[in-house]
């Protein structure tokens, strides 16, 4: 991947980028393993610096430019960190003070800012959301991984339609899902899968339970998997029997509300707006009370990215954008209907990466 790392430098004001983040690290440096650290320079220094669990691979996995270092028992993170200060005569340092916790911010405070070891005044600035940006817009390869991700999905929703009967427990489900995404590809979930089935469903984020499926249950699945480090994201609601006539008369509105957002959604617009057109229609059909999160989120290497669908965000929608389309309804005691796909926003609208049937399915 090709990355201007001047440009994030330039734009933070700063003289070196300290990147922590796991998913900031597999982004900008290339390495998978997460547990490292990175330093960018304005001098062009790369080093990425980790321990001998990763030391081997992060050399075959950092993007050229990148020297590898490994801290041990007789030299620290912070001893080399400060060798490339040092060599650079770094003044201010960016920091991801949206990800990093208060006690690494505090040891890095203290072993660097504080050191006697450096003879120049050396200052952590907050980065804010400057590293977020970039990957907002995916690259085309970056594109391709997510679609095979969000493809996992609607192999595993094709298997388990074949397993679904009474009976079976909401734990049993889960498990299958997860089975069948890791058999067809799938290294790892990009979030602990929901399958909530009957009142249960009322709950948008559900723990799967020892409940059993029932006759009249809606079910709502809600999973994904990883793809060469990549996320997928994708729910169907299906009814186990015959649905009843308010259940049908819920599933159509939330399935009105989400082929809405596909039809009307147009780059340029902000997120905000991309909002209002299921949460608007959704409160005009007399269940706008029983909407209650936002419709979606970007997704990449990170199950929850920036930007966001929802009532607040006011970021401009632009082509190269992957966000979840996932309105619902959730009525307290009874049940609830989500329909969620992955959608790549293109020049002129979006594009839908899930291909599971959407329409109520009634096993």
């Amino acid at each position: 991947m090709s990355i201007d790392y001047s440009e994030q430098i330039n734009k933070a004001a700063v003289d070196a980028l300290l990147i922590t983040d796991p998913y900031n690290l597999r982004y900008y440096t290339g390495f998978r393993g997460g547990e490292a650290v990175a330093l960018i320079t304005n001098r062009s220094s790369k080093v990425l610096i980790t321990d001998s669990r990763y030391t081997e691979a992060a050399e075959k996995e950092c993007y050229q430019g990148f020297v590898v270092r490994q801290f041990d028992a007789t030299i620290s993170v912070f001893d080399i960190l400060l060798e490339y200060i040092t060599q650079d005569r770094i003044h201010t340092i960016g920091f991801e003070n949206e990800s990093i916790s208060y006690a690494l911010y505090s040891k890095f405070v203290s072993a660097l800012c504080d050191s006697k070891k450096y003879d120049r005044e050396l200052l952590l600035k907050p980065l804010g959301d400057i590293l977020l940006i970039p990957r907002q817009i995916k690259s085309a390869d970056e594109i391709e991984l997510l679609r095979e991700a969000e493809h996992i999905g609607d192999l595993a929703f094709e298997d388990i339609l074949n397993i679904l009967k009474p009976g079976i427990t909401e734990l049993e489900v889960a498990a299958e899902i997860e089975y069948s995404m890791k058999r067809h590809g799938a290294e790892g979930l990009s979030f602990d899968t929901i399958a909530a089935s009957g009142v249960n469903s009322s709950m948008p984020h559900a723990i799967p339970s020892e409940k059993k499926l029932e006759m009249g249950d809606f079910l709502t699945m809600d999973f994904g998997c990883k793809y060469k480090g990549y996320c997928s994201d994708m729910t169907r609601t299906v009814c186990i029997g015959k649905a009843g006539d308010e259940q049908k008369k819920v599933y159509n509105i939330v399935l009105s509300a989400q082929l809405k957002v596909l039809d009307e959604l147009k780059p340029g617009m902000l997120c905000k707006e991309v909002d209002a057109i299921a949460r608007d229609y959704i409160k005009v059909q007399g269940y706008g009370q029983y909407f209650g999160h936002g419709l979606g989120h970007g997704v990449g290497l990170f199950i929850h990215e920036s930007p966001a669908f929802n009532t607040r965000d006011i970021s401009i929608v632009r082509p190269g954008m992957i966000e979840t389309d996932e309105p619902g309804i959730y009525l307290p005691g009874k049940f609830g209907v989500r329909i969620e796909d992955m959608i790549l926003i293109t020049e002129n609208g979006c594009e839908s990466l899930a291909k599971s049937p959407k329409e109520l399915i009634e096993l």
